[in-house]
């Protein structure tokens, strides 16, 4: 994979970073030791390969809170994260995507564990805003396993509720020009509370 960056340069694909916080001790915290480091590297090669600086490459990043909490406001957060990440490293990135922690798999087995989970889905379903709902991924784009199988969500595909035919089979992307997807019920659950709580998230982040 170590030419990874450079492919993806060269065919000016977009790329989504996940970067929990703009601080080490609460990088390395959540995900490992060293973790912040290896994201500051891979941010500054990135940009010098283009992204966040030339308008064909766009670099954003994802935050998400360490906690059963709501993100802060996107825009606000955004400054923040420029602001240190250019004046202590000087990496520059176009926009920052806060998203919700869903309660689901790791997540949600760690609210199961510390008897956090029902606490935690009444403050998402309390923060439920109707105006989000038309900015969901769910309603425009979908998700892809490793084995070409669709999805509404991402967070659909890590609980396996794939996007199925009249029969019941699962729809591959090789079926994708064969399969009206405009009008198709959309699987929900409990989780989707999620991206549309608070001023909303899902894998685009907070809508404009």
């Amino acid at each position: 994979m170590q030419g990874l960056a450079e492919f993806l340069a060269a065919h000016s694909v977009e790329v989504v970073a996940s970067m929990p916080c703009y601080l080490e001790e609460n990088v390395d915290h959540q995900r490992g030791r060293g973790v912040f480091e290896r994201n500051i590297q891979a941010l500054k090669r990135l940009n010098a390969l283009g992204y966040g600086v030339e308008r064909d490459k766009p670099l954003k990043l994802v935050f998400n809170p360490q906690g059963p909490t709501l993100p802060p406001e996107q825009q606000v957060l955004e400054e923040d994260f420029k602001r240190h990440l250019s004046e202590q490293y000087g990496i520059v990135f176009n926009q920052l995507l806060t998203i919700t922690n869903m309660p689901i798999r790791r997540f949600g087995s760690m609210l199961l564990s510390t008897g956090q989970f029902t606490d935690y889905m009444q403050l998402l379903k309390r923060s439920f805003e109707p105006a989000n709902l038309d900015a969901l991924m769910c309603r425009h784009l979908i998700s892809v396993d490793w084995r070409g199988y669709l999805y509404d969500c991402d967070f659909n595909q890590m609980l396996d509720l794939p996007l199925e035919h009249d029969d019941g089979s699962r729809i591959h992307i090789s079926q994708l020009a064969e399969v009206a997807l405009p009008g198709r019920r959309i699987e929900v659950g409990d989780h989707c509370y999620g991206c549309a709580a608070g001023q909303g998230s899902s894998c685009g982040g907070a809508p404009e």
